[in-house]
């Protein structure tokens, strides 16, 4: 196989590490898999590996696309094949080297691979396919693995892939097909589809032969994910909360991404350039209303609705919805059964069963939901202990409205600055990559 041996290691780590960040990755692993004691790395439930963020998702991915090289011509895409964009390719013995020694020296803890389409979806998924076969059995990695599938892919490709790593993705890219067909000619709905529906088949049938045979392997143990661009189509919110929705209902997906549109291209039927960057605040809005969806037990059609389609740029989903249905509130939270304590704002799921268990033992007062955990200067305005309110309070929405703006929203540090960057592995001070390529001989 000759794929760019003319071009270093060291540049193409550099390319292929910059082109892989407008895929999204971060989420933990959800598979646990213990080292058998032949092997090198682990796979832990809560995280990838043995390294988690304070929020429970992974920290060190290798995260990288196979190739930059693309025969398809997807508008918003910095790869497509009409950009004149530095182009490189690994080999798979490439990747399994730098996999293995950023592994021994702790810099990452698990693969994130995606791929331009190189040639064609199976020639590219059998590049892949070779890849993760020669970590999995030739350098016996047992660590996590997350694969972005290609659409188009046989479904013999699909399952074979999916036998060697741990979660898998296909990208819906836009919402819509009508979007897909302006934005991303070369791509189909069906295409898209068609491997989700293989992975969701695949995942039912192993667990049926994991329960008959204990020794069976697994099959996409974590699930499978899917990303969608927003803010490069008018789709509204509502629009794309209720795609989601059937996305989870349909193919049992694990999680939904939603990836704000980077303006990296110019032409006619993207949005046009402005100086207020990616939409950063609606795709945090979007996240939040997708944990509504997994769980809070809400529904798209509670949210938003076709009279009110977007969300709430000042208030987050949950507090939106209590807002307008203010009929519904105060809560009592010493009888308030565990589904209607989740739509309390400032209530969430853990500070929820922790009040399920807590009023077991006695009514809770203020001060023990403050040691629970509920944010009081959100919940106040929605609760009573023991038929009281914290503060004389008034049930009205432009009253609640007022104060809980003077008390302000903590937005993540990305959406304050409404910048767009990615960390790199090269940010890091103790990190040599170039070092590690040449202890290695590569």
């Amino acid at each position: 196989m000759r794929i760019q041996e003319s071009m270093s290691v060291y540049d193409k780590l550099n390319i292929l590490t910059d082109a892989a960040k407008y895929d999204v990755a971060c989420t933990s692993s959800g598979v646990s898999r213990s080292n058998d004691g032949t092997g090198i790395g682990n796979c832990k439930l809560a995280g990838i590996c043995h390294s988690f963020s304070s929020d429970g998702r992974c920290i060190s991915l290798l995260k990288i696309l196979f190739t930059n090289e693309c025969i398809y011509d997807c508008k918003y895409c910095i790869n497509r094949r009409s950009n004149d964009v530095k182009r490189a390719s690994f080999t798979p013995d490439e990747i399994c080297t730098l996999m293995m020694e950023f592994y021994r020296r702790n810099y990452i803890e698990g693969l994130f691979l995606s791929s331009g389409v190189l040639k064609s979806p199976d020639y590219t998924m059998e590049l892949i396919y070779a890849t993760l076969y020669k970590l999995r059995h030739e350098h016996n990695f047992q660590g996590y693995i997350h694969v972005k599938a290609i659409p188009g892919a046989s479904q013999e490709l699909i399952q074979r892939v999916g036998f060697l790593t741990d979660r898998m993705s296909v990208n819906l890219e836009l919402p819509t097909a009508e979007s897909l067909k302006l934005l991303a000619p070369n791509k189909t709905r069906k295409n898209i589809l068609t491997p989700m529906r293989l992975v969701q088949d695949g995942m039912a049938r192993n667990k049926q032969e994991v329960a008959l045979y204990r020794n069976s392997p697994r099959f996409v143990p974590a699930g499978q994910s899917t990303q969608m661009i927003i803010g490069a189509t008018p789709e509204t919110d509502y629009q794309i909360m209720q795609v989601a929705e059937s996305l989870y209902q349909k193919f049992e997906l694990k999680r939904v991404f939603y990836s704000a549109f980077v303006h990296v291209n110019e032409d006619t039927n993207l949005p046009a350039r402005t100086d207020e960057g990616p939409p950063l605040l609606r795709e945090h809005r979007l996240y939040q209303a997708d944990w509504l969806l997994r769980y809070y037990h809400f529904q798209a059609d509670e949210l938003l609705s076709e009279k009110n389609p977007n969300f709430n740029v000042l208030f987050d989903p949950k507090c939106n919805w209590a807002l307008k249905h203010l009929e519904e509130f105060p809560v009592e939270v010493n009888r308030a059964d565990y589904k209607r304590l989740l739509r309390v704002p400032g209530i969430g799921y853990k500070s929820a069963g922790r009040i399920v268990r807590a009023r077991r033992f006695g009514n809770l007062d203020f001060a023990d939901l403050k040691k629970i955990g509920v944010v009081l200067k959100r919940a106040l305005y929605f609760i009573t202990c023991s038929g009281r309110m914290m503060y004389p309070t008034k049930i009205e929405e432009d009253y609640i409205t007022r104060n809980l703006l003077n008390a302000g929203e903590k937005l993540p540090q990305e959406v304050v600055n409404m910048g767009y960057r990615q960390l790199s592995l090269f940010d890091d001070v103790r990190f040599d990559a170039d070092k590690v390529i040449r202890q290695s001989g590569m």
